[in-house]
């Protein structure tokens, strides 16, 4: 097995051996192939690999990722960050290797970027989706998420674990930066429940700078929406770059004409990967957006990762009477007052997957909170 520093050429290789068959592309002409798990949709002739480094040609049939895991994690789903959703559950996190995006304050770039960076990298550790499914509900989870990486890249995986999850009860989960295709969306809709979308910013000339396309993204919430998917959208404030009162405002337009129901986060930066010299975002920058985003139509605007700072954006207040419905401290669920997702002092439908949740449940730690036997 690999050490942690290994070196993205020597980890390529074992990767290589946890592969099969892909469904997410399309056969062409002299063996290559088209894949269309992500909107780059690639071009693959024989032998190539992908902009994410794990799907490639062999043959002329595209190998993807399959029966591994290099981060797994119990978290409240608060975590993620779904608010609107199974308030206070515990969310079983999993993450593959590889990424179709290059973000410089990525803050999962020990996986995401691990087949491009020396420095990045973590053994991946061989497992079943049967057994995944099980740790989940070993650890009390209601729901199991593909994160850490980016998902689209490893769908076939995410499909096999959820069609066994979702036969076992449980809530299914992507946290993504949104460079879908109509094809991947259609793949994964019958076997995901919750989407949340990183939307990084609202200028294209960043978006191409991070390897993606902001029009791309957009297309993808508006389908989610359109799906019936329940979306939330996350973004990570990093100041100078994508704070400014102009973008956020075309932003949180944006969002409110997909759905002024989206729940929005803003959230802090704190300098990582190569974007260490940038201040940390303050809490005053993360109410203004929060505000904007209010201004703009969103019924549900929330300010993340400072708690205690940000006064009312970490609860849910109903649009009807303003009541507080769903009070948070950070990730702790401190009061629910809904009946069937109704608010309890008006009757105010809060939409949601709200299921019944389990408030206050612990917060377990990296890995595995106790020995699992897979």
């Amino acid at each position: 097995m690999l050490s942690e520093s290994a070196e993205p050429a020597r980890l390529r290789e074992v990767l290589e051996t946890r592969t099969t068959a892909g469904e997410l592309y399309e056969a062409l002409a002299d063996g290559a192939v088209r894949c269309v798990a992500c909107g780059h949709r690639c071009y693959l002739p024989d032998g190539k690999v992908g902009i994410c480094k794990v799907r490639f040609n062999r043959a002329g049939v595209l190998q993807v990722p399959r029966g591994y895991v290099a981060a797994l994690q119990c978290d409240p789903v608060e975590k993620k960050p779904f608010f609107h959703a199974r308030p206070g559950a515990l969310a079983l996190s999993f993450g593959m290797l590889g990424c179709d995006y290059h973000c410089g304050y990525c803050q999962n770039w020990i996986t995401s970027q691990a087949l491009r960076d020396p420095a990045a990298g973590i053994a991946p550790r061989q497992c079943s989706a049967e057994q995944l499914v099980q740790v989940a509900l070993d650890h009390g989870a209601e729901i199991i998420t593909s994160t850490y990486n980016e998902p689209l890249i490893t769908s076939e995986w995410a499909v096999e674990v959820f069609r066994l999850a979702k036969a076992r009860g449980l809530t299914t989960a992507y946290v993504s930066n949104g460079n879908a295709t109509p094809e991947v969306l259609e793949y994964l809709h019958p076997w995901i429940d919750l989407y949340k979308v990183d939307l990084k910013g609202f200028d294209d000339r960043q978006y191409r700078k991070l390897g993606g396309v902001l029009a791309t993204v957009k297309e993808t919430i508006v389908r989610l929406v359109a799906l019936d998917v329940w979306v939330e959208v996350v973004t990570l404030l990093v100041p100078g770059l994508n704070d400014s009162d102009g973008e956020l405002t075309e932003l949180a337009v944006f969002l409110a004409s997909a759905s002024p129901d989206i729940p929005w986060h803003v959230t802090a930066f704190h300098p990582d990967y190569k974007m260490t010299a940038r201040d940390a975002t303050r809490a005053d920058t993360l109410r203004r957006a929060a505000a904007i985003g209010r201004a703009a139509g969103l019924r549900y605007v929330y300010a993340g990762n400072l708690p205690g700072h940000v006064g009312e954006f970490e609860n849910t207040h109903c649009p009807g009477c303003r009541a507080t419905v769903v009070e948070r401290s950070g990730y702790r669920i401190r009061a629910v007052h809904l009946d069937a997702g109704r608010c309890r002092d008006c009757g105010t439908a809060i939409p949601g997957r709200w299921g019944e949740g389990r408030s206050g449940q612990q917060t377990f730690g990296a890995w595995m909170p106790r020995p699992v036997t897979w």
